[in-house]
């Protein structure tokens, strides 16, 4: 019996992962028809996403509600870290998913993606009098990064050892308490969180650059064209630029 009933779980787990495999996205009608747009994000990377109290705000979410209001329904924040919210989007679970997101080839296999909005940067983060000054001087030392982000990945391609973390919080603690050398992040968060003191600073010398878009399922290929054409015109018009300049921000179209 115990065999029989290990056998059917076995095989429920394959049926389950085969079903998640096969997940699609919603399609604009869909979208419509449910009346809002359900969006998972990890709003610890300001000021692309952060908290005021519960309510999570930020460029992404301003460009996004103009978004959803053109398409005629409510916009539904999710919480969770980035990983998380990588991999829900890609089963289907969310609609949608904003943090940051670059439109890596990898990430492309498995997932749709927006016209990019904005050109970013990953930045080397140090504290105050380190002997690191530049990309270089990143051999042999230890890294904080952001888990599942393309400073994990592009850190770890270095051959850099890693420490990743789930929250950017957890990875600036990590270098401000000595437990790594550096910590690579987006420039415009680490500007924001640097500013918070502890002693650290920006070095002028980038990791990357590359750009950012919203990600969605395979499936939502007419909901992405058409948020496709939203954007691009939120693009063109300055609309874009001018959410980033509301948060002090300097605009780079990619």
């Amino acid at each position: 019996m115990k065999k029989i009933i290990a056998f059917m779980l076995a095989t429920l787990m394959i049926v389950c992962a085969f079903a998640s495999c096969g997940a699609k996205g919603k399609t604009l009608d869909q979208v419509k028809e449910a009346g809002k747009l359900v969006i998972a994000t990890s709003p610890d990377f300001p000021p692309f996403e952060s908290l005021e109290g519960n309510k999570v705000v930020g460029i992404e979410v301003d460009i996004m509600e103009l978004i959803c209001a053109e398409l005629g329904v409510e916009l539904e924040i999710i919480q969770m870290d980035f990983d998380s919210g990588l991999t829900g989007v890609q089963l289907a679970k969310y609609d949608c998913g904003m943090s940051g997101i670059t439109a890596t080839p990898d990430r492309m296999e498995n997932m749709l993606f927006t016209t990019p909005y904005y050109k970013a940067a990953q930045v080397i983060v140090v504290k105050e009098g380190s002997n690191i000054k530049g990309k270089a001087d990143l051999t042999g030392k230890k890294v904080s990064v952001q888990t599942g982000t393309t400073a994990d990945e592009g850190c770890r391609e270095e051959g850099l050892t890693v420490d990743a973390y789930t929250a950017n919080a957890d990875a600036k603690a990590a270098l401000t308490t000595g437990k790594v050398d550096a910590w690579i992040v987006d420039n415009l968060t680490a500007i924001q969180m640097v500013e918070e003191g502890d002693g650290l600073v920006i070095l002028d010398e980038k990791m990357t650059e590359e750009p950012y878009a919203f990600a969605f399922a395979f499936g939502s290929e007419d909901l992405v064209a058409e948020i496709d054409k939203i954007l691009k015109e939120l693009i063109a018009d300055g609309t874009v630029e001018a959410i980033f300049a509301e948060y002090g921000e300097t605009y780079f179209k990619p």
